[in-house]
């Protein structure tokens, strides 16, 4: 049987999003509309069909996805995500979106990003890494460590990464240590990469909360999301010293005025794979998080959580995009009017991306960094994108988003221009 796509949780194209943004930033940066007809479409979109025999004896077919958007400035690179709601629209402007993600950062890369439709958490891990392997070798002349890394996402694991690759390694005779990132650490994983998304987004927090001349101690947070992203900010603002008022998953929010545990959130998560049932906090829904009264607001789920329908109910001073694209162009509008500063994906979830980078340069050489020294380049990247963002933004009388967006785009522009048209 044929897996379906079900009614999807976005209110909106992403890919229309996407372009959009890039045209507001054309105006806005004044480049060149024949630049902007190239970078607006991806360079590549490959579907694939994966049939898998299930664990009771019948065969199911996933459709999935490998995209590159960009390769202007080096391989492209991209996590792939399983999740019930991916489509081939969502997939391309999350490729874009990396193309951006991976110039702001200027480390030497373009977008791509791949995607199943599935449920892993339906799927036992047998059928996991049947679908996997099969996947793998489905776009196994798509990747490779010169040309496209892929990475995990949403509903994706260092597991997955490690079944990725060693398909790819069985297929080439050998292993390939670059071909993909965010591997378990014996196999040439990277230190400091699980919690890198996490660390960035808390870099960006602090150089913003300095900006403002405030401090981390006197903050008020609320997280959306309790996967890698969430979890680890959750846990790295409490350390800290933010009160981490609000936390949630997939099925349950949390919310006490006062603080809450987030160690004890952690090891309750662990222990019984969800939210539910912790103590000491009082059970809300996740539309009600992301009004809670806040002074860092963090949505670290999934895209298109903070609409123009919800985006004037908002209280929070700083939003935080940990997740991609969680705010619609709307929502962007109505807090910015509101004076509400928000970081942008690109910038503010773009710690993954650098740290996967770290992790295929350790790779090429087969020669390994402590974690303190992964975690002081990561700082390094970040809080000097940070700036470069933020005087950009100075300069321009703009947003944190378009001055982001113009960063990136002016230099893949530029590589663009540089290379010239082949033939």
């Amino acid at each position: 049987m044929t897996v379906e796509a079900p009614v999807s949780h976005l209110r909106e194209n992403p890919y229309d999003i996407a372009r959009e943004q890039l045209r507001r930033v054309a105006d806005a940066f004044a480049i060149d509309s024949n630049l902007i007809n190239v970078l607006s479409e991806c360079k590549k979109s490959v579907v694939v069909s994966i049939p898998v025999g299930m664990d009771d004896g019948s065969v199911r077919v996933f459709e999935g996805y490998r995209v590159t958007h960009n390769i202007a400035r080096g391989p492209s690179k991209g996590g792939i995500r399983y999740h019930q709601d991916v489509t081939l629209d969502e997939v391309k402007a999350l490729a874009m979106w990396m193309t951006w993600k991976c110039a702001l950062m200027n480390i030497p890369f373009g977008g791509a990003k791949g995607g199943v439709i599935c449920d892993p958490k339906q799927l036992s891990e047998l059928e996991l890494q049947k679908l996997t392997r099969r996947y793998t070798s489905e776009i196994i002349n798509e990747i490779g460590p010169e040309r496209d890394i892929p990475a995990p996402d949403v509903g994706t694991t260092p597991r997955v990464m490690a079944w990725i690759f060693d398909t790819y390694s069985m297929n080439k005779g050998h292993s390939v240590l670059g071909v993909v990132t965010g591997k378990p650490l014996q196999l040439g994983g990277s230190l400091g990469r699980e919690e890198a998304t996490a660390r960035g987004s808390l870099f960006c927090i602090r150089e913003a909360v300095r900006k403002r001349s405030r401090r981390i101690e006197e903050l008020r947070v609320a997280v959306q999301g309790f996967g890698n992203v969430g979890s680890f900010l959750a846990k790295f603002l409490a350390e800290d010293g933010a009160k981490v008022v609000a936390i949630s998953d997939s099925r349950t929010a949390l919310h006490n005025p006062n603080g809450i545990d987030v160690p004890a959130a952690f090891a309750h998560k662990q222990e019984t794979g969800t939210l539910e049932g912790l103590r000491g906090a009082e059970t809300i829904t996740n539309e009600e998080l992301l009004i809670l009264d806040c002074d860092v607001l963090a949505p670290c789920a999934l895209e298109q959580v903070i609409t123009g329908e919800n985006a004037d109910q908002v209280k929070a001073d700083i939003v935080c995009e940990g997740a991609n694209g969680p705010l619609t162009p709307t929502a962007d509008e109505i807090l910015e009017d509101k004076g509400v500063l928000i970081l942008p994906d690109v910038l503010a979830n773009a710690g993954g991306v650098v740290v996967s980078y770290f992790e295929w340069v350790q790779g090429l050489q087969e020669y390994f960094w402590k974690e303190a020294e992964v975690n002081a380049k990561l700082n390094d990247i970040v809080v000097r994108a940070f700036n470069e963002t933020w005087a950009t933004r100075e300069t321009r009388q703009t947003s944190m988003r378009v001055a982001a967006y113009g960063v990136a785009v002016q230099r893949v522009a530029e590589a663009t221009t540089t290379r010239g048209l082949y033939p």
